[in-house]
């Protein structure tokens, strides 16, 4: 089987989210099951084009954009050695600091012309370099016009005849809402401009317009799948229209890559360890402490997040507890970027307690390792979380997760009993700043009980998080899509 994936990110190459982290990763899981893959994405202005090895392969590939042409030149690079990664180039959409939005000004104003003419590229770079998919893999709003590319403009080109649509929603917060002019931009006929294709509430959506015509639609997790369907406020006003593909609608949880997240092996940390040997995960907590700057006392449990500052991210829910939890004999760790608000009342918190908070507003990775091995618990105390990467990792870390039960956090985190000494994080399901603290206490309490504490370690890194089990139920969902495509075909 043949499979193109359209991607906006792509780890190791570009990153702003899990996103990159999932096409990264599921793209070489299928390769290892001997699928035929490729991956297409834009060539931002920071990919490092020395270190990727990248190779110019295509030059003037013409683009048609609203009523004109746009120039694309295609390099192409390997990921895990073999892979082809073909990057789009084109420097008036792509050469600039950031992939989508910047900090002062927000999104970019262009973002559509952007990513149509992305959408585009990706078709017609397939096609020069004869890659013809069975399956045509997109993801997320950047790439949701090739679905309706595929059912209206690439109708009729043989070669595409045959090729799948396949549309996975990786956060359906972010949607793509751009005024109607934009369908002369892509190039869609006005007759297309309508309530049961692209049209919506007067504008273009081109999450709305990959709903409405993918053959098969996917997200990160069984439960998200059904809470964007029966929730406004987590369907974002799109539970009526997956509704009514309900039947074409997955939900299938995410891996992580096993060899880049492995506390055994990892590169970043002061001592490797397995389950059989955590008195080594010690060690990584002293690590922490001594780089943080904290008076070392191990017996003090510490609380780390990795994350974007956002209140979806549970940040608004921290901040009304912090002051409480400074009255705990605890430590707490925090890596990462966003809200400008979050990121001033954290750091005003750390200023206030140097010695128990600490505050790093960047995206490290070799940090974001460090945290993971060594603190004790891990929070997420997400108001959403479509799957979540962070609880699978923090579990193969041996560090507690301790979240809000919504969408991946709910499919992947068992709350853990003392009685019966099963489950593998503590689990809160009311969304209040109470709930949550009840949930840290809870995660204390067992912390000072050695024996409980060693039972919800081992239970946490005996899960298997590999993308082994997802990989295998998104090739099923591809012959499901070539099926839906041949009874399609004209």
């Amino acid at each position: 089987m043949k499979v193109a994936f359209a991607v906006s990110e792509c780890v190791p190459f570009a990153k702003t989210g899990g996103l990159a982290d999932v096409a990264g990763a599921l793209v070489k899981a299928l390769k290892k099951r001997k699928a035929d893959v490729c991956l297409v994405m834009p060539k931002y202005k920071n990919i490092d084009v020395e270190k990727f090895k990248l190779k110019p392969l295509i030059n003037s590939l013409l683009i048609p954009i609203g009523g004109g042409l746009q120039v694309a030149n295609v390099w192409v690079g390997k990921l895990d050695r073999t892979i082809n990664v073909y990057f789009i180039e084109n420097e008036q959409y792509f050469g600039r600091e950031e992939l989508y939005r910047t900090a002062a000004g927000g999104d970019y104003a262009d973002n559509a012309e952007r990513f149509i003419f992305f959408s585009r590229a990706v078709l017609e770079t397939l096609k020069a370099v004869d890659f013809q998919p069975d399956v045509l893999h997109c993801h997320d709003w950047q790439t949701g016009l090739i679905p309706a590319y595929l059912r209206t403009i690439y109708l009729l080109d043989g070669f595409y005849r045959h090729t799948a649509s396949v549309f996975t929603i990786h956060n359906i917060a972010f949607q793509g809402f751009f005024p109607p002019e934009v369908m002369s931009t892509a190039g869609f006929a006005w007759f297309d401009f309508t309530p049961d294709k692209l049209e919506y509430y007067g504008q273009v959506n081109f999450m709305k317009a990959a709903i409405t015509f993918a053959n098969v639609i996917t997200t990160v997790s069984p439960t998200y799948a059904k809470e964007i369907q029966e929730s406004h406020e987590l369907g974002r006003g799109m539970e009526n229209v997956l509704g009514g593909r309900s039947e074409d609608l997955y939900g299938i949880v995410n891996g992580i890559d096993l060899a880049e997240w492995n506390p055994e092996k990892d590169e970043y940390l002061p001592k490797n360890y397995t389950v059989k040997s955590l008195e080594n995960k010690v060690e990584c907590k002293q690590a922490l402490f001594e780089e943080l700057g904290w008076p070392v006392d191990l017996t003090i449990p510490v609380l780390g997040m990795v994350s974007r500052l956002d209140p979806l991210k549970g940040f608004d829910l921290l901040a009304q507890a912090v002051h409480t939890l400074m009255q705990r004999e605890i430590r707490l760790v925090i890596l990462g970027r966003g809200d400008s608000m979050y990121e001033a009342a954290l750091t005003k918190m750390a200023e206030k307690f140097p010695d128990r908070i600490a505050v790093k507003l960047d995206f490290n990775e070799p940090m974001a390792h460090k945290i993971y091995a060594g603190v004790d618990m891990f929070l997420m105390p997400s108001r959403f979380e479509p799957c979540g990467l962070a609880q699978m990792i923090a579990m193969r870390y041996g560090t507690v997760p301790v979240v809000h039960t919504t969408g991946g956090l709910a499919d992947t985190v068992v709350d853990y009993s003392p009685e019966t000494k099963k489950g593998n994080g503590i689990a809160f399901t009311e969304y209040n700043c109470d709930a949550f603290l009840a949930a840290i206490d809870r995660g204390i309490a067992l912390y000072n009980d050695k024996e409980q504490w060693g039972k919800i370690l081992k239970n946490a890194m005996a899960g298997n998080f590999s993308w082994e089990k997802s990989v295998r139920k998104y090739q099923e969902l591809y012959k499901l899509a070539i099926q839906k495509r041949e009874a399609f075909n004209p």
